[in-house]
């Protein structure tokens, strides 16, 4: 478990140094980072690496992230896409969260809930670097490392598991080195089975392929590809009034079996082309294309009180009828050159790139929606589910109506240089900035009504580094963003762009011949022109004006003497709107200090796992726990999701050469906990207790 250094072969250098082994560099350099060890850089950094996704047999992105406890869980879509957010930050909360993928923008779309396999490492880069990356959140960016063609190696693994509620996964990874300049690394895995969740079983394959080709001994080609599906029904959760929670088992289902699966497919390609020009100058060139898709139908529960029959009589909930037809189109293409070069006694590392990124929305949306709930209200009418005795597929399927049918074009071309001059040896300072040009259109097909709204803007960084002694340094970072907020309000306002202003300041520990590191940071984050979701009109968002967020975050991270991993993260997080606003549509009043949905003041993860040898066999026991503080349910309301802790164990140990025996409990003391919410009639209920076993063969 490390924290992440500026580039691929630095994190395997490393790695190698802690474990007193032979590395041979075979990766490829990471984008937007340039030649740095983790203490020279002025901004808090922290990995999730594959050996500690692997210990917890983690199988989704949202799961990997909560290892971290800067970033927290926001609202999926019914279980259909990875939301969160860093540092108390999510961006637009009608749209899925985007993050990078070796560096590239391209989590944007329909695709469904981010698997685990071809994933190397998560890196969590928070602060101020959007003068860099453009177009992430000013509490920071993940980027996802995937598992790359290594040249000139064969390898391989294979893992067959069984976990709770009957689910059975199939996994594999080999590495083929066709020729010493050839190789083909080839991924995937198949899925199925039930859940908690009464009706909600679920299918998810992926295909996720990468070759490496070297080209004579300074230039690497990469090709990946991605093919993934997901078959889950659409899922909402559980109903909370009058805050009791046990209103409903946790394992209920409020939709409708008859409704089927939502299927959210994926295809994607990324080319990259590294070249060395010498052991200072590397430049890096590349692009990625993505189409996503999701379709399906849904009965969920209805948010408006007034139609709402279960604020009548307690028992009687009222539901809508929807229908999505979801698709996606994102394009990036993006150039970076890195080196270094001296003036003097100064000692300059620069980072000079630029991309253009084309991403499409097209969403049509259908609903029924039954009437103002009055005394004479049928329950046909209202599309009700009795909460205690469900029978479902008792009334007739109502006849959906379009609502949204709407394109969403954003297009952004982005320049941006960096350089980090080495003063003295102890002392070094970053500038930089970005220039985004990007143009908006939001077509309305419904009402006819084009928008557009063109706008470009200069995004300054600044930082800087003082080591005060071989294992301490201290840091400070300012930086400017700047990212476009897709679509419209419901009466077809196109929405400007958010801006954020971003400091922090922190220490950062090497200890133990960098085999434990860590960072000690204070931060606050301004925005403006912050969206939040439109609760009269799910599928729609509306301005708030600006936001704030405060915080004190501690990551402490590495191997202790002993064969003794840990993995220590806490966050004090203060997220709050900054202005008075009154929905358009008079559903909520947002006050100056009102807390951001979904965002805990306290948040910890704290690991421990030990090596161990029997005999000359392998082994390793460790556990975790997480504890997650209570936050906001809902925009503009005091609905409070309740803290919850939950503890895991896990262990692995060699049965033979080559053979792993693998297996996890999560939530140990079937803890009841709630992932989050969008408002009290739509709150995702988490897992209960969970067994995995499995085997895991290499070679």
């Amino acid at each position: 478990m490390a924290a992440s250094p500026a580039s691929a072969q630095t994190v395997e250098v490393a790695e190698a140094e802690r474990e007193g082994e032979d590395i041979l560099v075979t990766g490829v350099r990471q984008s937007y980072r340039g030649n740095f060890r983790l203490n020279e850089i002025p901004q808090a950094i922290a990995t999730i690496d594959e050996a500690v996704i692997e210990q917890n047999n983690i199988l989704r992105l949202t799961d990997a992230l909560d290892l971290n406890a800067s970033v927290v869980r926001q609202n999926t879509l019914g279980g259909l896409w990875d939301s969160f957010a860093v540092r108390g930050f999510a961006g637009d909360e009608n749209l899925p969260s985007g993050y990078l993928v070796n560096g590239f923008n391209a989590g944007r779309g329909f695709s469904g809930q981010r698997d685990v396999a071809g994933i190397e490492r998560v890196e969590v880069l928070k602060g101020p670097a959007a003068a860099v990356l453009g177009r992430g959140e000013p509490g920071g960016s993940i980027n996802l490392v995937t598992k790359q063609a290594e040249l000139g190696r064969s390898f391989g693994t294979a893992s067959l598991q069984y976990r709770s509620f009957d689910t059975v996964r199939a996994e594999g990874d080999a590495n083929i080195a066709l020729t010493g300049n050839l190789t083909a690394r080839l991924i995937g895995y198949a899925e199925s089975g039930d859940t908690f969740r009464d009706h909600v079983d679920q299918k998810r394959w992926g295909f996720l392929p990468s070759i490496g080709v070297g080209i004579g001994s300074s230039t690497r080609l990469t090709y990946d590809f991605e093919w993934t599906r997901v078959e889950v029904p659409f899922d909402r959760g559980i109903v909370v009034l009058n805050g009791d929670f046990g209103l409903v088992p946790r394992d209920r289902f409020l939709g409708e079996p008859s409704d089927g699966d939502t299927v959210a497919r994926a295809t994607g390609h990324q080319l990259r082309l590294q070249h060395d020009f010498s052991d200072r100058w590397s430049l890096l060139v590349g692009a990625s294309h993505r189409d996503t898709r999701l379709t399906g139908a849904s009965s969920d529960a209805e948010t408006a009180r007034a139609r709402q029959k279960l604020f009548v009589d307690g028992r009687s909930l009222s539901r809508q009828r929807r229908t999505r037809r979801y698709t996606s189109e994102h394009s990036v293409v993006r150039a970076e050159l890195s080196g270094e070069f001296e003036t003097g006694t100064l000692r300059h590392r620069v980072l000079i790139g630029g991309d253009f990124d084309y991403f499409d929305t097209d969403q049509f949306f259908t609903r029924y929606r039954g009437p103002v709930v009055t005394a004479t209200t049928s329950d046909q009418a209202g599309y009700v589910l009795d909460l205690q005795n469900p029978v479902y597929s008792r009334w007739p399927v109502p006849v959906t109506a379009p609502i949204t049918d709407r394109l969403d074009v954003q297009r952004t071309m982005g320049a941006y240089v960096q350089d980090q001059i080495s003063l003295t040896d102890r002392l070094q300072v970053r500038i930089g900035g970005r220039y985004d040009d990007f143009l908006l259109r939001v077509d309305n097909r419904l009402t006819s009504v084009l928008g557009r709204r063109k706008r470009s803007r200069f995004s300054p960084q600044a930082g800087i580094v003082y080591e005060l002694s071989n294992p301490l340094s201290l840091y400070a970072g300012y930086g400017e963003g700047y990212r476009a907020n897709i679509g419209a309000d419901a009466v077809g306002n196109v929405f400007e762009p958010e801006t954020s202003k971003s400091i922090e300041a922190g220490i950062k520990l090497s200890a133990l011949g960098g085999r434990l590191t860590g960072t000690l940071t204070v931060y606050q984050l301004d925005k403006s022109n912050v969206l939040a979701t439109d609760t009269l009109n799910p599928g729609f968002s509306v301005a708030i004006g600006e936001a704030r967020s405060r915080g004190v975050e501690l990551d402490v991270n590495g191997r202790l003497p002993g064969g003794v991993d840990v993995l220590l993260s806490y966050a004090y997080t203060d997220a709050e709107a900054r202005s008075r606003v009154l929905d358009p549509n008079f559903s909520f009043q947002i006050e100056p200090g009102d807390p951001l949905i979904n965002i805990p003041d306290h948040n910890l993860n704290l690991q421990a796992a030990k090596h161990l040898t029997f005999g000359d066999r392998k082994a390793t026991i460790g556990a975790g726990v997480q504890y997650v503080g209570e936050r906001n349910g809902e925009t503009g309301t005091d609905f409070k999701l309740p803290s919850h802790i939950l503890a895991r164990v896990f262990g692995q140990v060699d049965v033979t050469d080559g053979v792993e025996l693998f297996g996890s409990v999560t939530n140990l003391f079937d803890e009841h906990w709630y992932a989050n919410s969008y408002s009290p009639v739509w709150v995702q209920p988490g897992a209960p207790r969970t067994a995995t076993i499995g085997l895991r063969a290499s070679f």
